[in-house]
């Protein structure tokens, strides 16, 4: 006798409970209609509220976790146009060829060149170029870094690079450092991204 009420009220809350659902699919369909939003995004919205657990409010899908990724990736929505065609203020030159002469003397200044630990300086030094540029917050340029050291050994170098860009925007900024074993080039390339 007691199962029966039991029973009863599981089943109400089942059916209310897919009620819900429903109300939600139908309400996702009448913004599907009106939103500007890619299909895809609306699937993934949907299986958002078809995959919560009982008594679940949260709004993250598990397709955000890390590790649970389908086949096809969900693309990112579109923002609209700025119109911005030009950057705000112009990429700091001098404060970038501060940074790589500061950057350079520190990590080459008593190091003898050893090709191996040259090969492991060039990549730790543009990584940390690359964070102290971009601690300065300048917004909407993409940032190359580039690193040659080689060996001082009585022979000249000559060293050329080439990029297309705006130069009414584009811009770079260069170091070059010397020690008594190695030498050592450093480039900062700033490319306005619109």
């Amino acid at each position: 006798m007691l199962a029966r009420p039991l029973l009863n009220r599981v089943k109400a809350r089942l059916i209310m409970l897919d009620a819900a659902k429903e109300k939600a699919v139908r309400l996702l369909k009448k913004r599907e209609s009106m939103s500007s939003l890619g299909s895809q995004d609306v699937r993934a919205r949907r299986e958002d509220l078809t995959v919560k657990t009982k008594d679940s409010i949260s709004s993250v899908s598990y397709m955000d976790e890390a590790g649970h990724h389908d086949e096809n990736p969900r693309h990112a929505v579109q923002m609209e146009n700025t119109y911005q065609l030009g950057p705000m203020k112009q990429f700091p030159v001098h404060s970038v060829r501060e940074i790589l002469k500061d950057v350079l003397s520190s990590y080459l200044q008593e190091e003898k060149y050893e090709p191996e630990l040259c090969r492991q300086m060039t990549k730790t030094i543009s990584e940390v170029v690359k964070a102290r540029v971009k601690d300065l917050m300048i917004p909407r340029y993409k940032i190359i870094v580039m690193i040659s050291i080689g060996q001082l050994a009585e022979q000249n170098v000559r060293m050329a690079s080439r990029c297309l860009w705006d130069a009414a925007t584009d811009t770079f900024s260069s170091y070059a450092f010397k020690n008594s074993s190695l030498f050592a080039v450093a480039n900062v390339y700033a490319v306005y991204f619109e």
